[in-house]
């Protein structure tokens, strides 16, 4: 008798742990998330100056015009709208891989055909791939190419760098880096109510 209580017991106890750590818990988290950070717990989605979804600040986005600042690349596909599978991670690839040295060749020749100097964000990809950040340097070496393009002088661009970039983690964990969404989003909110 007492092993087919020892059993019952065990169950017992396996259910109310299920349930707490699989219903009541994720649930209370949700809950908290809503109510007091909706913004993040929805995944910090911007929109773009006629009100449509064009991207999530916590991740990272291709740019390809001169009007812009360029992110980090990735071995990911960044979402453009689309719906996607939500993958990231990096590429595995060992530093003496041919198929990763060809890529960031090929990363720096494209830099620098776009006279930006090739920084470390700017040729390697981050550990997730989904990284929405560029360093300050990254930032300042491409200003050029984005005052040139949208018609404005260095020091109207590095207002809006300074704005977003944000501080280390805590003050003391990490770099300072440049969120590249907001910081082109800025950019193009400023050109619109400047015509």
């Amino acid at each position: 008798m007492s092993i087919v209580r020892d059993i019952t017991k065990a169950i017992r106890l396996t259910f109310v742990l299920w349930v707490l750590t699989a219903i009541i818990y994720p649930l209370v988290i949700t809950l908290v998330g809503q109510i007091f950070f909706p913004f993040q717990a929805n995944g910090s989605i911007v929109e773009n100056l006629e009100g449509q979804k064009f991207g999530s600040a916590l991740i990272g986005q291709v740019f390809s015009s001169d009007r812009y600042f360029q992110s980090r690349p990735s071995t990911v596909e960044y979402s453009q709208g689309e719906a996607t599978t939500g993958i990231s991670g990096a590429s595995n690839l060992a530093p003496s891989n041919p198929e990763l040295v060809k890529r960031i060749q090929e990363q720096v020749e494209q830099l620098e055909q776009s006279d930006i100097q090739p920084t470390a964000d700017l040729v390697y990809t981050s550990g997730s791939g989904l990284d929405p950040h560029i360093t300050v340097e990254s930032a300042y070496a491409q200003i050029e190419r984005v005052a040139d393009a949208r018609g404005l002088s260095e020091d109207e661009i590095a207002v809006f760098i300074d704005k977003h970039t944000q501080g280390r983690f805590l003050g003391i964990f990490g770099e300072p880096g440049v969120n590249v969404l907001k910081l082109n989003y800025e950019l193009d909110v400023q050109q619109a109510s400047s015509q």
